[in-house]
């Protein structure tokens, strides 16, 4: 379907297309044309409009079909469907509209956020020709990366990012993404995080069960509340793989995996600020 079929969709029907509402579309579309006529492009005009270049790139976000197939599709070469994925990506990621907050928000804002949530999702990937081993997850008994999500519990806004290969634990991808918080933030984290007091003593994880006995009442009660208040990011995590290109199996380069999973964030976050700026 192309942009001109496209739009005539209501709302709820073009965000089932392609992921994103159509007022977030205008946003993108304003950012991409604005960088086009900024440079000179020579050579012969592309066919295919801003709009339809952008629809391409989240057609291929949200249902991640081979650039084979979106080629037919769009009638165009499969190096030109690449190419222009590639281009748009590039020109959104560096909007600082589409940019995450950054890690650097947990040490200069003194009122938010106060609760912090963090969590890993893994996405599987094709088995590596190389280091098989480093991308090996226990837990999804598969190859995998692996993506560190610190989220503002009382808004849902993503902060930052990290990402790993699927063989680090989540305690070791947290040492790694050196995330440093004020000691007045609360940080609310799973089962692999346990250890994480040693850096930030202000944290809650759920109680283990002792070998020689069971977890009492107590426990119970509140492991019941911390993964109640640590929900939020398990529904973002759902909102986030809408778009099959984190959901389904990662065909490829790496390298470029961590610029899509951000992207996809700050969308997310476009949104989120477009719906708490809308009057009820």
């Amino acid at each position: 379907m192309k942009y001109e079929e496209a739009k005539k969709l209501i709302p709820s029907e073009f965000k089932r297309l392609c992921g994103v509402y159509p007022e977030t579309f205008a946003q993108m579309v304003e950012i991409v044309q604005f960088h086009q006529n900024q440079k000179k492009i020579a050579g012969r005009p592309s066919k295919l409009s801003v709009e339809d270049k952008i629809l391409m790139t989240l057609e291929y976000l949200r249902e991640y079909r081979t650039y084979f197939h979106i080629a037919k599709d769009w009638s165009v070469y499969e190096s030109t469907a690449f190419r222009i994925i590639r281009k748009v990506e590039d020109v959104l990621i560096k909007s600082s509209i589409f940019k995450l907050p950054g890690k650097k928000k947990l040490l200069e804002s003194e009122a938010e956020p106060k609760v912090i949530v963090i969590d890993v999702t893994e996405s599987t990937i094709e088995r590596p020709k190389k280091k098989q081993r480093k991308y090996y997850s226990g837990k999804k008994r598969n190859h995998t990366l692996k993506s560190q999500i610190v989220v503002n519990q009382a808004t849902g806004e993503i902060i930052c990012t990290f990402f790993e290969q699927g063989k680090k634990h989540d305690f070791k991808i947290f040492k790694l993404s050196k995330l440093r918080l004020r000691k007045e933030i609360q940080c609310l984290g799973d089962k692999g995080y346990q250890g994480i007091k040693k850096y930030h003593d202000n944290t809650l994880t759920p109680r283990k069960k002792p070998r020689s006995s069971g977890l009492s009442q107590e426990d119970k009660r509140q492991n019941k509340q911390l993964a109640q208040q640590r929900i939020i990011i398990e529904h973002i995590n759902r909102k986030l793989k809408i778009f099959r290109i984190l959901s389904e199996k990662y065909r490829n380069r790496h390298k470029r995996f961590g610029l899509r999973f951000n992207l996809i964030a700050g969308l997310y976050n476009y949104e989120l600020m477009r719906a708490n700026e809308t009057p009820s």
